[in-house]
């Protein structure tokens, strides 16, 4: 199993349709094959800069790397991610 996350901050103010599309069009990826859990999450804890987080998981790698290559997926990064997001951590892990 991969467990793959990103927690980020976005360019768009809080509340804003820029925000509010930037979700719709993120829980779409849910709908990429391979894809099993997927939550958008925020965050709660005053500690860090992070505002949100999108976490999925998937059966095994091979899943894990069409999904990074899938057109969806692709698009989704050119389209919003790229112009949305001003920082972000990346973190896949996977049971010892």
């Amino acid at each position: 199993m991969i467990i793959h996350s990103v927690i980020f901050k976005l360019h768009h103010p809080k509340e804003s349709s820029g925000e509010a599309e930037f979700f719709i069009e993120a829980s779409k990826l849910a709908n990429i094959p391979g894809v099993k859990k997927f939550e958008i999450l925020k965050q709660t804890s005053p500690n860090n800069k992070y505002e949100y987080g999108i976490i999925m998981q998937f059966s095994n790698k091979k899943n894990y790397r069409e999904y990074l290559n899938h057109p969806n997926h692709i698009l989704f990064i050119q389209q919003y991610w790229t112009n949305g997001v001003v920082d972000f951590l990346e973190i896949d892990f996977e049971p010892l």
